[in-house]
């Protein structure tokens, strides 16, 4: 065989395993394929093209299985088994720009499946090899690693620390100062899944000097990387009262409200979370809330959205509300419980229903003046017949319950306590029935009304066990009213009068 043959055969043996980690590649990104493609044993094919002599086929080899181990955890459980991972962080540190990228998303895709993939990552020493790709001058490969931490990180707390103990939050701070806003956004996502499990991880990316950078791209045009930067926000705000007010003292308010009125949702719904995981922690964070004009505008993109979007804010109103009578009213003056009440009527999933039944009995638990703007809203029936509901999840039933209970013993305004009188279940009734017997005996007014409206007549219909707080105040509210009222709207007193009737013998 001639010199030129034997090239010729090399150069078909190449073009053939070019075609063939390349056609695999280009199957990979179709869901239909990667059966077929597992059951050909693909993995142990690609394994040794990683160590190919030609660069593109070690690339593209490396793509090929990060697409397979990116589809399901079964695949990327291959990859652990196949012992392909130590092979691919060891070309990590050793490969040109193009394979990094590859073999980083390699461990991305192992990696987001779950924790112990996540873990296997770890064991294998990527962190390290990841973390310097941190510091690469491509910008393409910061992404990937950056993105690959933050997949491992997003697990649990012991990734997370892992994470940090590998030097990476000082590099991904860095990462956010880049130009490139791809950069930006997986690193700020990648500081978020880090802050995510636990105060000292959080404290961790502050003491990095991340949250002024953050604070500083809350207004960047780009709507995914706001989403990521609230949402990193909002993971070191949740966990401490210090954390939080360090958010404040970055100047974020009165910015972070304009993003309540962004056109992207997941913009809305970040900036609510951050709000509400600043507001729940004292009313001196609320009320600074409250000052900056945040409360107005929560309800206001409350009003605009629907479903989910919503949830956040809803929760921010509760915990505004729940922490004095003062900010309670706040949320009153700026219509929060007409828009609450909205929510709680229109919405379909139950979750949501809850949160916005919790949020009303936050409000109206503190006062009567409280407890009557809530229920002029004719809210008391709903949240009743949502409670009453078999259909309504366990959780909808524990706070619809909870928020009657803590409206009802405040409530005294009794017009819209009345229609509870005929619908409401004994556990329920008591506390309406209290209420009442609290107001009568003070109004003559009421007295009239409640007996023109049937009020009256519908608590001598009451069964109540003798000796029990619902019969002392049936009791209180007969005490009313002379004798002889309380026997004609009593159960049988009609016949009882007929009997007379027909007993009586007339004097001729």
């Amino acid at each position: 065989m001639s010199q030129r043959q034997v090239l010729q055969v090399f150069e078909q043996y190449q073009k053939a395993r070019t075609q063939f980690v390349q056609t695999v590649a280009e199957l990979a990104t179709r869901p239909q394929n990667i059966e077929t493609l597992q059951n050909a044993g693909v993995m142990s094919l690609l394994r040794p093209l990683l160590l190919d002599v030609v660069p593109t086929i070690q690339q593209t080899a490396a793509l090929a299985l990060g697409r397979l181990a990116n589809y399901n955890d079964d695949l990327a459980e291959a990859v652990v088994k196949g012992d392909i991972l130590p092979q691919l962080v060891y070309s990590l540190a050793e490969q040109n720009r193009f394979y990094k990228k590859a073999a980083a998303f390699v461990l991305r895709a192992v990696g987001k499946h779950s924790p112990q993939l996540a873990q296997a990552i770890v064991d294998c020493g990527a962190l390290d090899t990841l973390v310097i790709c941190l510091e690469d001058f491509d910008p393409g490969v910061k992404e990937a690693a950056a993105w690959a931490l933050g997949y491992i990180a997003r697990h649990n707390a012991e990734l997370s620390q892992a994470v940090v103990d590998a030097g990476a939050v000082p590099l991904l701070v860095l990462c956010i100062q880049e130009p490139e806003i791809a950069l930006k956004r997986i690193a700020a996502s990648a500081l978020s899944d880090i802050s995510k499990h636990s105060p000292e991880l959080a404290q961790t990316v502050v003491d990095a000097g991340a949250i002024a950078h953050l604070a500083q791209m809350i207004l960047n045009p780009d709507a995914k990387l706001k989403r990521q930067v609230l949402s990193a926000l909002s993971q070191i705000a949740k966990h401490s009262v210090d954390l939080a007010e360090m958010g404040v003292e970055a100047e974020i308010f009165p910015v972070v409200l304009t993003c309540l009125k962004d056109s992207d949702e997941y913009v809305k719904k970040n900036a609510a979370t951050l709000i509400r995981e600043i507001a729940k922690h004292t009313p001196e964070l609320s009320q600074l809330i409250v000052n900056a004009g945040g409360v107005a505008a929560v309800i206001d993109c409350i009003g605009n959205c629907k479903g989910n979007v919503r949830l956040p804010g809803i929760m921010m109103l509760g915990y505004v509300a729940a922490h004095s009578e003062n900010l309670a009213m706040a949320v009153i003056i700026s219509k929060g419980v007409p828009q609450l009440s909205i929510c709680l009527s229109e919405e379909q999933e139950d979750h949501i229903k809850a949160a916005a039944a919790w949020a009303l009995g936050q409000i109206g638990r503190h006062t009567p003046e409280h407890a009557r703007a809530v229920a002029v809203t004719n809210v008391l029936p709903v949240l009743l017949s949502l409670y009453m509901e078999t259909e309504s999840s366990e959780d909808l039933q524990v706070k619809t319950k909870k928020a009657l209970k803590n409206i009802l013993q405040k409530c005294t305004y009794l017009p819209a306590l009345e229609p509870l009188l005929h619908d409401a279940p004994p556990n329920i009734l008591k506390h309406v029935v209290g209420q009442f017997s609290k107001v009568l005996p003070h109004d003559s007014k009421a007295r009239r009304l409640f007996v023109t409206s049937g009020g009256l007549k519908k608590v001598q219909e009451i069964k109540a066990e003798p000796g029990s707080l619902l019969q002392e105040y049936i009791n209180t509210i007969n005490n009313c009213y002379p004798e002889e009222i309380v026997r004609y709207y009593s159960p049988g007193y009609s016949d009882a009068l007929l009997e007379r009737v027909e007993n009586y013998q007339p004097v001729l």
